[in-house]
């Protein structure tokens, strides 16, 4: 009897590893042979999933999104506005070994984004979507400015993010400087 393969979940997988590799190594380093051997397949078997390169990045993009929307929605509804906001963000900081590894993927789908149109417009969905969200969300906690308060965090989180991923080690001060803009962009619990 023929075995049955759940292509949705070996995408995923071979997903993973892409991020996993752009993560530790950077995108120069991705290629579906790359890929394949991170992933225990062969470059054939990542092909029978992506057709090209660009079709796995592009893949990939979406997944980093995915979860940074997942962890985002498993935050406790019940939590204080400001409570809830500084959570909201840890979800999208580098603090841990799998989010530093989608952080270096998600910033180097953003370089090579400014010169591949396929992959900017990827790009440019999952950043939309991911400020419908928090939009939504702070809205819902009752901010006056949802929409100029979600761009201003937005703007904090990348730029802790960019500068955690280089300093590690300032990763306590940079965290009080978040706490410090919370302060300015939102009124206290």
């Amino acid at each position: 009897m023929p075995r049955t393969v759940d292509r949705s979940e070996q995408r995923r997988q071979i997903g993973t590893a892409l991020l996993r590799l752009a993560g530790e190594e950077g995108l120069d380093q991705v290629s579906v042979r790359t890929v394949a051997a991170a992933s225990g397949r062969s470059p054939g078997a990542v092909q029978k999933y992506f057709r090209t390169k660009e079709d796995l990045l592009l893949f990939a993009s979406e997944l980093a999104g995915e979860r940074i929307e997942h962890r985002m929605g498993t935050l406790d509804p019940a939590l204080p506005p400001r409570r809830a906001l500084r959570e909201l963000i840890l979800t999208t900081l580098p603090l841990d070994e799998e989010r530093r590894a989608e952080t270096a993927a998600q910033l180097a789908f953003a370089v090579h984004a400014a010169h591949h149109p396929r992959l900017a417009e990827v790009r440019r969905r999952i950043d939309r979507e991911l400020r419908d969200a928090l939009t939504h969300r702070l809205a819902s906690l009752g901010s006056p400015l949802p929409e100029a308060t979600a761009d201003a965090v937005i703007a904090v989180s990348d730029g802790l993010a960019l500068r955690m991923l280089y300093s590690p080690a300032e990763a306590p001060a940079l965290l009080a400087a978040l706490d410090r803009a919370l302060d300015a962009l939102t009124p206290p619990d």
